[in-house]
């Protein structure tokens, strides 16, 4: 730790500069810049950071030697000014204000006036010759003092204002004289007296210790913890605290207060955008007290002023070249600066001010790409709400799809496939399945009660460009009354809402939204941002409708393409449906009959004849569960090699990886607990009908619904993520990998013979043996082999795995000798390594963060220390067992910045994410590109 706690500035010159944001916040270091450089500030101290860590680290006490230090600098201060904190005839006042490393606006505290009591207040009404100033400032202390320091409610001193106005006749604060000022100073005075059971501090040092403390405090705060949460910023960091002399723009008509930036943040135009205030202070603007003035007005009002403030502006802009937001004060006509630091803005706007500013010759091209953020690229894909209209917020959840959607609420899908026809719906479950898909496709977005980032409805919502929250967990869904309800309100069907995937915000009724403008910025900066990526991007896309948005936001192909998601569809389902039943009664009865043909070749006299009987037998026994096997994969293959041509066709000339089925069976047929409920009630019905009648048949409904109960039953497993799926399918099934080889080959050669190159990619799920590889790699190329024969064409193409098992991440090398490449399913991989099911974990995760267990939800932001190390291991031994191996990542997590940035690290040559996400990707991977060619120079 530093042995200089306090840092001055003013008069000119200041003891920080801007490099010292860690030390003195970026608020300090703002202060110090702009004294150096000649800008008018007024004078004051930072206490640094490392003070507030230090506080928190020693039971909020104050570190050695820093009481002399702040003595020291507030006496500088006072030398300054020329006048004293606590003097009844001049009193010196101060302000007191937070300011951490990043900014973190309205997060923290700020307290203005500090200095005032009974008898400086006197003090300054005779010096300023301005009695009411003088108790306004003081009314306004008490009330900041009291919220901020004393642990007031705001709304205790807000609601008495306005009592105290409607008793006095006032319109407004302006409205209230000097009399009327003084009286409610003592009624501010004795309601904090009432709340806290002591007098309001009188000692100027006292109130600045409190002050001081209270601001450190802020930081620990929930809003403040949230935000930094919500923008990864370090819990550790601390703020710093900013003492600074009082300038009043509240001293009469050649005052005022306001706030600025030196572009629009909300559009990025070149245009000054601000808004003031004529004898006010700076809370004034902020909270909404009176209607601001826009900033070009004051041109007119104090000419002289607007100037200055437009010359330094313009000045500070150059000079830390981006977009500065800056506070100031007009003191008599004498203007200040506050504040300056970089603004905020949208993500539109950040991306038309980094390419007009290459254009302007302030920043190069790559410090462009720097300067825009993969949430900005977010923001600009998707609509978003009106920032002016209101809103009730009436739930919050997990953000898992970004964007804008309004629409009414239904609660299951057939209802959103329905009304979604007619009008926009948002779909609300506890939980979606696969099943729901056409429900999801029809919504405008989608509600979950239950689930966390990677779950079904948020990987689903994220692939389709949807709105989506996940995780709401105050919300009761009554699917029986379709509706649900939280803090007294019900939204039941038909109702309207809205959901603000970007906040996790789930508002009530309709509210206007904007769509987004893909301009020419947007397009240049990514364009910049491709000529420095190394890493390539694709997309995870299942249809051909999704492959082509892909293309559009810049995919360079397909990283996965699920073809379980293209069984569901409602024309192919009962096809599925129709395998599945066959399947189990097929495959026995071709054991029995391959078990008995053998003894058969080895046996003589009667036994062969007995054996040739049965042979017999289950050839004709087989012959109707086999014709309905392969009659309904013979039914899926036309679709399923539609499907891969539209794919193909969208992606010509780039690969598409396509993974063979992944999950268990039982997710295409209706659920157990309901086909039970159903086989009760017509099992009920069947009795009574054989009450009225003994002759009374079983009906065939009941007949086929026993039947499906028993293949369900058969199907059930107690953990189906780890039981019968992946490879374990097409080895027991494989039918089912040869029906999708020979569909993706007859794609493929239909293309060629078109003009249309494809490359596919054939991925095998779930393996953790490299003979599980062996067996269904072995497959697909006698498929390929026989219909590029029978079609005259040669195709090139892949064959690897997913690398979702850590078994496989361990044995690495021994995989590689089968797969031509890797791509690492990390959802599956991040599961299985920490041994949480990715659906339950939300019960648990969200306190792990919270206690700092983990450093961040896993199945968001990839775990580099644990399934990193497992990838890292992969790599490396693929490699080295085959060279040239192409590694990828097509998780969730490959569209997660922070992911990309590991996958660029550890060698990947391409990620692969949500059509939507692409952008993001194409920006995060040139991001991680510049800071490692940064961090390698940094060690040279």
């Amino acid at each position: 730790m530093s042995d200089q706690y306090v840092y001055s500035f003013g008069e000119g010159s200041a003891e920080g500069n801007a490099g010292m944001r860690d030390l003195l916040g970026g608020k300090g270091a703002g202060l110090a810049e702009m004294t150096n450089a000649g800008v008018p500030v007024p004078p004051g101290y930072t206490i640094t950071t490392a003070v507030c860590r230090w506080y928190f680290a020693h039971d909020r006490g104050m570190a050695p030697g820093f009481d002399e230090q702040h003595l020291a600098a507030l006496e500088r201060l006072e030398r300054r000014m020329a006048k004293h904190l606590g003097d009844p005839n001049d009193p010196l006042l101060v302000s007191v204000r937070s300011g951490a490393k990043f900014s973190m606006p309205g997060m923290m505290d700020t307290v203005l006036n500090l200095g005032l009591n009974d008898r400086s207040v006197l003090g300054l009404a005779a010096r300023t010759a301005n009695p009411r100033f003088a108790w306004d400032c003081y009314r306004r202390f008490i009330q900041m003092f009291g919220s901020v320091v004393l642990g007031l409610e705001k709304h205790d001193f807000e609601g008495h204002l306005e009592d105290f106005k409607r008793r006095r006749r006032a319109k407004s604060d302006q409205d209230l004289d000097a009399e009327a000022l003084k009286a409610l100073v003592a009624d501010f005075k004795a309601l904090a007296r009432r709340r806290t059971g002591k007098d309001f501090p009188q000692d100027p040092l006292q109130q600045l210790t409190l002050a001081r403390e209270a601001v450190f405090r802020s930081w620990m705060n929930d809003r403040a913890i949230y935000y930094r949460r919500q923008n990864g910023i370090p819990d550790d960091l601390g703020t710093a605290v900013n003492v600074q002399a009082m300038v009043f723009g509240n001293l009469g008509p050649t005052s005022a207060t306001g706030v600025g930036f030196t572009r629009n943040p909300a559009n990025g135009e070149n245009a000054f955008y601000g808004e003031y205030l004529v004898n006010a202070q700076g809370e004034d603007v902020v909270a909404g007290v009176r209607t601001p003035h826009p900033i070009a007005d004051l041109e007119r009002e104090m000419p002289e002023a607007y100037r200055q403030l437009r010359e330094i502006t313009a000045r500070l802009e150059r000079h830390y070249r981006d977009v500065q937001d800056f506070e100031f004060t007009i003191q008599d006509g004498t203007l200040y600066l506050l504040q300056t630091r970089t603004g905020q803005r949208t993500g539109p706007a950040a991306v038309k001010i980094a390419v007009d500013m290459v254009g302007e010759g302030l920043i190069t091209r790559e410090e462009a790409v720097m300067r825009v953020t993969p949430s900005h690229i977010d923001q600009c894909l998707h609509p978003r709400f009106d920032p002016a209209a209101k809103v009730k917020v009436i739930a919050t959840g997990l953000p898992a799809s970004p964007g804008a959607a309004v629409g009414r609420a239904v609660f299951d899908a057939d209802t959103a496939a329905a009304m979604g026809k007619k009008e926009r719906v948002i779909l609300v479950r506890k939980e979606t399945t696969p099943d729901d898909i056409h429900g999801m496709d029809a919504a405008q977005g989608i509600l979950t009660a239950t689930g966390g980032a990677t779950s079904h409805a948020a990987v689903v919502a994220r692939g389709m460009g949807k709105t989506s929250i996940v995780g709401a967990s105050g919300i009761r869904i009554d699917d029986r009354a379709h509706a649900f309800s939280i803090d007294g309100v019900r939204v039941a069907q038909g109702d309207w809402i809205a959901l603000d995937g970007t906040a996790g915000r789930v508002l009530l009724g309709q509210v206007p939204t904007i769509e987004p403008d893909l301009g020419g910025e947007f397009g240049t900066l990514l364009d910049w941002a491709d000529g420095l990526r190394r890493l390539k991007v694709r997309s995870n896309a299942d249809i051909p409708r999704d492959a082509k948005q892909a293309r559009a936001f810049g995919a360079e192909g397909i990283g996965l393409c699920r073809t379980e998601h293209m069984f569901f569809a409602a024309d192919r389902l009962p096809h599925v449906v129709a395998m599945i039943m066959a399947a189990p009664e097929a495959k026995a009865v071709e054991k029995d009959l391959a078990a008995k043909t053998a003894a058969l070749n080895a046996a003589e006299g009667r036994e062969a004849a007995a054996l040739r009987v049965e042979v017999t037998a289950l050839k004709k026994r087989l012959a109707a569960p086999l014709k309905a096997y392969r009659g309904a994969l013979a039914r899926l293959l036309p679709s399923q090699r539609s499907d891969f041509r539209g794919l193909f066709v969208a992606m010509d000339g780039y690969p598409v990886t396509i993974r063979t089925l992944d999950p268990p069976l039982h997710e295409f047929l209706p659920k157990r607990e309901e086909l039970m409920a159903e086989v009760a009630v017509l099992r009920a019905d069947w009795e009574r009908a054989k009450k009225r009648s003994r002759r009374a048949a079983k009906p065939a409904k009941l007949a086929r619904a026993e039947h499906l109960l028993e293949r369900v039953e058969a199907l059930h497993e107690f953990n189906p993520m780890l039981g019968h799926r992946g490879c374990r399918l097409g080895i027991t099934y494989p039918e089912i990998t040869e029906m999708q080889a020979r569909a993706i080959f007859e794609a493929a050669c239909e293309c060629a013979a078109k003009g249309v190159r494809a490359i596919p990619e054939i991925m095998i799920p779930l393996v953790g043996d490299v003979a599980e590889l062996r067996d269904q790699a072995a497959v697909v190329r006698r498929v390929a082999e026989e219909v590029m024969t029978k079609r005259g064409t040669r195709i090139e193409y892949l064959i690897g795995t997913m690398i979702e098992v850590p078994r496989a991440a361990v044995t690495a090398d021994r995989i590689a000798a089968e797969a031509d490449f890797f791509s690492f399913g990390t959802n599956d991989l991040t599961q299985m390594t920490f041994g949480f099911s990715r659906d339950d974990a939300g019960k648990f995760l969200p306190e792990y963060v919270e206690r700092g267990i983990l450093p961040g939800d896993p199945f968001v932001s990839l775990d580099t220390v644990g399934v990193g190390a497992l990838i890292e291991w992969s790599v490396a031994r693929g490699r080295g067992a085959r060279k040239g191996l192409k590694v990828g990542i097509c998780g969730e997590h490959g569209g997660d910045p922070a992911s990309i940035e590991f996958c660029h690290g550890a060698g990947l040559d391409y990620v692969s994410c949500s059509p939507y996400r692409v952008p993001v990707a194409r920006l995060a991977a040139a991001q991680a590109t510049v800071r490692g060619k940064a961090a390698a120079s940094d060690q040279r």
